[in-house]
């Protein structure tokens, strides 16, 4: 299929941007959800850097989820004319809280409060569990 330069630069701007794409599967879409471009040229598009292993595609529930591997990473940042320290939004790090979280340190110890909802008795010594027979699954009533 035959893409134009610009909807194809748009294609793969969104794809390097996040790192994955998304697209249902209908090819009479007059436009993609999130690019301005229609959404048969987007899967058809994603269909070729598929099948050249820039990008691996998962199905389901009839929409499209391309993710882009390290090699795809490479060719777009080639196509695209992006210096290397641009990455995608997939290979950045989260930002971490300033300080750690620990644990509460309750007075016995870092468990806190959790030993005071645990029994730490038994069953008092009237208590005896007895089995009476009884009429179970797959039994018949003696007569």
């Amino acid at each position: 299929m035959l893409i134009s330069k610009e909807n194809r630069k748009l294609i793969y701007e969104a794809l390097f941007k996040d790192g994955v794409l998304v697209a249902p599967k209908d090819y009479n879409l007059p436009k993609h959800a999130e690019i301005d471009v229609p959404n048969l040229q987007v899967v058809k598009a994603m269909q070729s850097l598929t099948s050249r292993g820039y990008v691996k595609t998962q199905f389901s529930w009839q929409y499209y989820y391309y993710s882009l591997t390290n090699e795809g990473i490479d060719y777009l940042r080639e196509f695209l004319h992006l210096p290397t320290e641009i990455v995608p939004a997939t290979l950045k790090k989260a930002a971490r809280p300033a300080a750690p979280r620990r644990a509460a340190e309750g007075p016995r110890g870092p468990r806190g409060d959790r030993d005071d909802y645990r029994r730490k008795e038994g069953a008092s010594g009237e208590f005896k569990p007895e089995f009476r027979g009884g009429l179970g699954r797959g039994r018949r009533e003696q007569q």
